[in-house]
């Protein structure tokens, strides 16, 4: 059974991770172009606990990371949403995206991600979202700022110096 759909935009659905979505998000965390940025590729297991967390936030904050799928075609692409990420002892929803190698530069990234930053202003009167970039993942970077963010500060996330990029709600 599919995931709960949350957004749809003109080519992206987003929805809710299902434990059958663990052969694409396995193969997503286990290829090396995708996770250059990340101190290591992830294992078969590593992602299926990344699929519980996922379940678990939808139920603890009522969102979390969903698989993004090709609209048309309804086949998976990578993963987008809003996340929960504590930074410097403070939690803040966090936008984060991730698309599998074959997507890249297509726009799926910015139009999922514009879809999810529009979601947390406009269904949970979030008044400021972050993005954690590490500063070499330059298609990232671009991606932050097509989407508007703007680099706030420099912080360790998880061991690794990232850049703290914020939008914030604007209008009432």
């Amino acid at each position: 059974m599919d995931g709960r759909i949350i957004l749809e935009t003109e080519r992206v659905v987003l929805r809710e991770v299902t434990l059958a979505d663990l052969d694409f998000v396995a193969d997503l965390l286990g290829n090396r172009e995708v996770m250059r940025f990340w101190p290591r590729l992830l294992s078969r297991d590593e992602a299926r606990q990344g699929l519980l967390k996922h379940l678990a936030d939808y139920q603890r904050y009522g969102h979390g990371y969903w698989l993004a799928e090709n609209r048309q075609t309804g086949e998976p692409i990578g993963q987008a949403g809003l996340l929960m990420s504590e930074v410097e002892g403070v939690v803040h929803p966090a936008l984060g995206y991730m698309l599998h190698r074959p997507f890249w530069g297509q726009g799926y990234a910015t139009e999922a991600g514009a879809a999810v930053l529009r979601w947390a202003f406009e269904q949970r009167d979030y008044q400021r979202v972050i993005c954690l970039i590490r500063p070499e993942n330059i298609p990232s970077l671009r991606v932050a700022i097509r989407l508007g963010l703007r680099p706030e500060s420099y912080v360790v996330f998880k061991g690794f110096n990232h850049l703290v990029f914020a939008a914030r709600r604007t209008g009432p």
